[in-house]
């Protein structure tokens, strides 16, 4: 049976994999391009993690990881066209991703004995770095590097796994109330408009 780290492992593989070739269909991939892009959504932040934490990563032990994005492409084949009607899919799906990410990552640093910044930074790597190859494969601006709140809100679902880490609760209580933090931030940045402060000092070079 699996953990409930590995299921959350999962569905956050799922989410990712289908924001990712979502917006792969925007860009009118093929079907290969597609799930190169969903896979590397999906996988790209984990395998970063596992690196600098030294581990195997795990889409090379468990093909579960390659299954899943599979499963989301044929998901997408299947029901592109509602998917496109529904303008939020994309940021519902990432968003879940994002935070069953970064709370799997938090959970690995901290099992493996690393000290709580880089459990968070682990997190954040896990839950974001995803994103970027995404967008850098698609020729977008990585959304880390726009105003809206996307990294900070891994950092925000870290602290407060850790905080919950520190009270003594369960691993499954820290990952559901260090996630939860994650979708809320998110959710009420995007809803709210709260973003950081842009920085200024300089000018774009002229073309």
């Amino acid at each position: 049976m699996p953990t409930f780290v590995q299921i959350l492992d999962f569905i956050g593989t799922f989410a990712f994999a289908i924001s990712g070739i979502r917006l792969a269909s925007a860009k009118r991939f093929d079907w290969f391009g597609a799930y190169v892009v969903g896979l590397a959504t999906a996988i790209g932040g984990g395998t970063i993690r596992d690196v600098l934490l030294d581990v195997t990563p795990g889409w090379m032990t468990d093909p579960i990881y390659l299954i899943c994005t599979g499963l989301a492409l044929v998901w997408v084949i299947c029901f592109g066209r509602w998917l496109i009607r529904l303008n939020n899919t994309f940021f519902i799906f990432d968003t879940i991703g994002l935070a069953l990410f970064t709370v799997v990552g938090v959970g690995k640093s901290i099992a493996l004995g690393y000290p709580f910044w880089v459990a968070i930074i682990m997190g954040s790597i896990t839950g974001a770095a995803g994103g970027v190859i995404r967008d850098v494969f698609i020729n977008e601006i990585p959304l880390i590097f726009r105003k809206e709140i996307y990294a900070m809100a891994c950092v925000v679902g870290g602290i407060a796994y850790w905080i919950c880490n520190l009270a003594g609760m369960e691993s499954y209580a820290c990952q559901l109330i260090g996630g939860s933090a994650v979708f809320l931030t998110r959710i009420l940045a995007v809803k709210y408009h709260i973003c950081l402060p842009i920085l200024k000092g300089g000018e774009e070079p002229e073309e």
